[in-house]
């Protein structure tokens, strides 16, 4: 039976809007709509050792603040891919995937990508306005999609999104 779905909010607190995802999940950390279908992970940066963390997931999401995508935020399936990340300090969702199906020898769980727009993430800087009116719309779509817990309903908001 597989283990919950994944959450992992990769994010700065420090960073002004990079705090997206941390508040996110700490927003679902405290409604009852994830407790026992989701299970939540924090963190500053992807890492290679993250690969174990999505055994037996029936989903993964990743969120993370980004200020390329459409307002408020930009919900899609991803899938594994190869980049120049993997060598780094810190991985993409994709190459995370990617390693996952070199290291086990199948592919990863479905995986999902929510990127939050941010706009400033000078060190120091609190959250931005802005950033925090797209918070709250990621974080109501969020609600929904935990207190369902279906990937087959995931896959199908993405449609309607």
């Amino acid at each position: 039976m597989p283990t919950p779905a994944l959450i992992f909010a990769i994010g700065n607190e420090s960073r002004g809007d990079d705090a997206l995802a941390p508040l996110l999940l700490r927003d679902l950390e405290e409604s009852a709509d994830a407790a026992g279908r989701v299970e939540l992970i924090e963190d500053y940066q992807l890492q290679v050792e993250n690969v174990t963390d999505l055994i037996g997931r029936s989903a993964v999401l990743f969120v993370d603040a980004d200020m390329s995508c459409a307002e408020p935020f930009h919900f899609s399936e991803i899938a594994a891919e190869k980049d120049s990340s993997y060598t780094s300090h810190a991985m993409t969702p994709f190459a995370l995937l990617h390693t996952y199906r070199q290291v086990y020898g199948t592919d990863a769980p479905p995986a999902f990508l929510l990127r939050i727009r941010g706009y400033d993430f000078e060190l120091g800087k609190p959250l931005s306005d802005k950033a925090a009116a797209n918070l709250e719309a990621a974080t109501e779509r969020m609600r929904e999609l935990c207190a369902d817990g279906d990937l087959q309903r995931w896959r199908q908001r993405l449609v309607n999104a």
